[in-house]
């Protein structure tokens, strides 16, 4: 199922061909350094073996001693040699001439061919031998080197080769890193997109532009949050139209106990009647907030209808409508405006500040006092309803806005959705909501701090 029209992508094919790509450019550029620094050591190597035969002429062409003994190869003995090669000149099977580093016994003995290598063992020590003859056979000319000499031209050059190497190794793993972290990064796009998802925004996970590799998941993904949406749906018709249905039987039943009311005015009838009234209002209350909730659940999608909302009319409503209820209980209500307007919707608005008002007049003892305040607090709007009355600890007001939460031994009704209320609206506004102290350090807070102007 695609949700869009982007096409999709071969995950392996992309860093198949990366990391192919970069190794086969960072092995080129590694070659090179390796043939430089080779041709550098090569060519001191082949310098000192010219060096070495020239030397070698020279001896040939002087005087020996009385030993036999060829003229020294490095005068004054300060020529550090990498090609450290001894020479003897043999005559059947004895070495007439030789250089000072080399064996007074051949190197090699018996060699029939005419010219060819050898590796012999002399005085405990591994040589590597070349031995060529005079096509008369008279005399043989063997040239021998240590072969740990040899192996310590091997060692150098791999400690000139050891960093370079290391170095291309070190770039390959990093551009490796940096092309894999590129190429994976539509899975981290995917990956946040899906851990943001919420029961309030169960919209399908775009599959346009996914990996092949990567899109049965998501397609997977996108058929359970169809699922979950389509039964997050259902149930919240249900909720909405079982209100809806419980409304009218509900008013019906409240005329028809007024109704008996009348037709009876027993005393001994006054308190079952009005406890049954009581009863009936408490339901009610708990249907129109189930109703509230089940239509403010479908806008997590789209943005209520926020515009500049005057604050100074809503206000008044409020102390309109809750001054006669304040004042039978003694509970001095009171308003503190100093913000001209708000974003908001303003139905929305006056149900949460509604609640509010509602929950603190309920649980509020006779004298306290109720304060709606409107300020700008850091730059950002604040509406608080604060009042003085017990209050509530610390632990429970981490849960005051879970649905159907009361706090226990407040001794008054309620059905523990109108902070629940004021909740979603809070998020579908963008508005922080949090509880603290009341007035004077006692009773309970509660705040609402709107996004700075221009803020989403």
């Amino acid at each position: 199922m695609r949700t869009d029209g982007a096409p999709s992508w071969s995950l392996r094919r992309r860093l198949l061909a990366a990391i192919v790509s970069a190794s086969v450019v960072l092995w080129l550029a590694g070659l090179g350094i390796v043939t430089a620094i080779a041709w550098k050591e090569t060519g001191e190597v082949f310098d000192d073996a010219l060096e070495e035969a020239g030397y070698m002429i020279l001896a040939a062409t002087t005087d020996w001693n009385e030993r036999g003994l060829l003229a020294e190869l490095a005068p004054g003995g300060g020529h550090g040699r990498k090609v450290d090669m001894q020479y003897q000149i043999v005559v059947g099977g004895r070495v007439l001439q030789r250089t000072g580093g080399a064996p007074a016994v051949p190197f090699v003995a018996g060699f029939d061919d005419r010219h060819g290598f050898a590796d012999p063992e002399v005085g405990g020590d591994a040589w590597r031998v070349f031995v060529v003859r005079d096509a008369a056979r008279r005399f043989e000319v063997q040239v021998g080197q240590r072969a740990e000499d040899r192996f310590d031209i091997l060692e150098e050059l791999a400690e000139s080769l050891a960093w370079p190497v290391l170095g291309v190794l070190v770039l390959v793993a990093l551009v490796c890193w940096v092309l894999i972290g590129r190429i994976l990064q539509p899975l981290r796009r995917t990956a946040a997109a899906i851990g943001a998802k919420t029961p309030d925004d169960l919209a399908l996970v775009p599959t346009g532009g996914q990996p092949r590799e990567v899109l049965p998941i998501v397609t997977a993904l996108n058929g359970v949050l169809g699922r979950l949406d389509a039964a997050l749906q259902a149930e919240r018709r249900f909720t909405a139209d079982a209100a809806h249905e419980l409304r009218t039987p509900l008013a019906g039943l409240h005329m028809h106990v007024q109704l008996l009311q009348r037709q009876h005015p027993q005393p001994e009838l006054a308190a079952p009647f009005g406890k049954l009234r009581q009863d009936i209002g408490r339901i009610t209350a708990l249907v129109d907030s189930l109703l509230t909730l089940a239509r403010l659940d479908p806008l997590a999608r789209t943005q209520p209808g926020r515009r500049c909302t005057p604050l100074a009319p809503l206000l008044e409503r409020l102390l309109a409508e809750h001054g006669q209820a304040a004042a039978a209980r003694g509970i001095g209500l009171s308003v503190r405006c100093e913000l001209d307007s708000v974003d908001a919707d303003p139905d929305m608005l006056a149900i949460a500040l509604r609640n509010l008002v509602d929950n603190a007049l309920r649980y509020c003892p006779s004298g306290s006092r109720v304060e709606i305040e409107a300020v700008r607090a850091g730059g950002r709007p604040r509406i608080a309803v604060r009042d003085d009355g017990i209050g509530v600890d610390e632990a429970s007001r981490r849960r005051l806005s879970e649905r159907f939460f009361r706090v226990l031994g407040q001794g008054q009704g309620g059905n523990g959705l109108g902070l629940s209320i004021v909740r979603r609206i809070a998020e579908l506004h963008g508005i922080a909501l949090s509880f603290g102290t009341g007035l004077d350090g006692r009773g309970l807070g509660v705040v609402l701090d709107f996004p700075a102007t221009g803020a989403p």
